[in-house]
């Protein structure tokens, strides 16, 4: 177990992560597409409401092409948050001088 000097198990002058996991807002949307189409049918099943049989793929599908489509935008904008936080880190050291790579 690595030594640390804080006492919640971080090293001395890093900072603690902002969130546990990113935020995937495709597998929100999806997930609140299928619940809903759930939600539907279970009134429906108690005589709430009435729904049409053949509604449920529709709705499905749209909420995954909706899902896609905003995986797709959240990917291209943390890539390209990546790409300009790389370029601007002129000061690391090189991969070959950390011990994790061997030089060739």
């Amino acid at each position: 177990m690595p030594r640390s000097d804080c006492p919640d198990g971080r090293a001395r002058g890093t900072r603690p992560p902002r969130f546990r996991h990113e935020f995937r807002p495709g597998k929100l949307i999806s997930g609140l597409a299928v619940l809903a189409t759930a939600a539907a049918y279970t009134a429906d099943a108690t005589g709430a409401w009435h729904i049409p049989a053949y509604l449920a793929l529709p709705v499905i599908f749209v909420g995954l092409l909706l899902a896609g489509a905003a995986s797709w935008a959240a990917y291209s904008l943390r890539r390209r948050r990546a790409a300009r936080v790389a370029s601007t880190e002129k000061y690391a050291a090189p991969a070959s001088t950390s011990g994790s790579q061997a030089i060739r």
